[in-house]
Parts: C-alpha cells; structure tokens; sequence
C-alpha cells in the first residue's frame, strides 16, 4: 500500500511568528521555529500536493512510496486522495509552496497509515517531526488507536521519528513497519487540535494576503 507537529504556542508567538515572515530575506535563512503553522489540506489544494510531490527527487520518491514513482504516479496518487477520509496536513512557504506534507490514510478499524515529505530544502528543521505530531493528535481525535508507518529499512530518519514516539518497530529485510499505540482523545486533545487550527488558518491568510501585495508591487 503507498504511504500514506508539534503543539501551538500561546497566541503571542504566533503572531511574533508572523511579524518574522516579514523580515526573513529568503527560506534558506529561517531558522528552526518553535512553532509551526500546519494547515490542513483539501480538494482545493490537489495541484499544490502534486507540485510537492513531483519536486521530490528519485531518492525521496523511493523513500516515501517505496519505489521510484513517475510523475504519472504520482498525479494518480494524488488524484486518490479521498478528502472525505483521510486527512493531509501540509507546512507552507510564504509563497505558499508546500514544503512538507503529511498523508493520514485508511482511517478504518481503528487504524491510520502515516507517510511523510519534505521538499530538501526544507530539511533540518524539524518538519517531519511536527507533522508526525500533528498527525497523532487527529488521529487520537478521530479515535485512532494504532498509528501504522510502512517504510524501507533504509529510511532512517522515518524510523528515528517513529521510535522516539515510543512505536515498536519490525524489520523484514528491506521493509519496516512500526507501530504506535496511542492515547485516547480527552478534552484537551481536542482544544489543541481546535486552536491549532485556527492558528494555522490565520497564518495561511496573512501568507495569501502577503502574496497579493507582493505581486502586486512586482
């Protein structure tokens, strides 16, 4: 089957945060926030997913599918994606390119597939890390207990993000799954979820906003 962040912080560093974009001269000098905006992703978003995913390179599609993935492939991937199923969370640029994604998928029998990816631009900041988080967090509220991650055994840092979760991990040549119990939802799962949210979704308008004035000035 193919593959399918961290918690808000209170409302003042988000808007810190967004007083930053302003500043930054380009991606590459951006730091490693301490919070990330993720906004979920839907039917309106499938060209920007496969914009993303048609920039990975051969090494990062055969990491994230599994096989080297052609860009056929991947625009029926993308075109699979059932909004009204699974979920697809994605960390935006300010100019609104999709550097990272995530894909919770077969969300049935109390079960979810994770799968990740981050354009290599973008590494080192701690993205996969964030959205596997994210990820945990709807799956808890959607009453997800088992969180299901099929990778190569050479995807070491998949791995590394599912075992520090506390996953058990199961190796078969060059496949691994790892499993992740997870916790009931409670109340507090679900306000971070809603805050989150929000928060993302105000963020992504100041980016739409900011891209507008900016053509605009061009």
């Amino acid at each position: 089957m193919e593959i399918p962040g961290h918690r808000p912080k209170p409302a003042d560093a988000l808007h810190a945060g967004v007083q930053q974009l302003g500043r930054l001269p380009t991606d590459r000098a951006m730091p490693a926030p301490a919070w990330v905006p993720i906004r979920s992703l839907l039917e309106r978003h499938r060209a920007r997913i496969l914009s993303h995913l048609v920039s990975l390179n051969e090494s990062d599609r055969y990491l994230r599918f599994g096989y080297t993935a052609s860009d056929a492939q991947l625009s029926r991937y993308a075109q699979a994606i059932d909004f009204a199923r699974d979920e697809v969370f994605g960390i935006f640029d300010r100019r609104l390119q999709l550097l990272a994604m995530a894909h919770l998928a077969g969300m049935e029998h109390a079960k979810a597939e994770f799968g990740v990816s981050v354009l290599p631009r973008a590494r080192g900041r701690g993205f996969g890390s964030r959205l596997f988080d994210h990820a945990v967090l709807h799956a808890r509220n959607r009453r997800i207990d088992t969180l299901v991650i099929h990778a190569l055994s050479d995807n070491m840092a998949m791995l590394r993000i599912a075992s520090k979760a506390g996953a058990s991990i199961e190796r078969n040549g060059a496949e691994t799954q790892a499993r992740l119990r997870l916790p009931p939802d409670d109340l507090f799962s679900h306000i971070d979820q809603l805050v989150e949210g929000h928060a993302a979704e105000l963020d992504y308008r100041f980016k739409v906003h900011a891209r507008r004035v900016d053509a605009t000035n061009e």
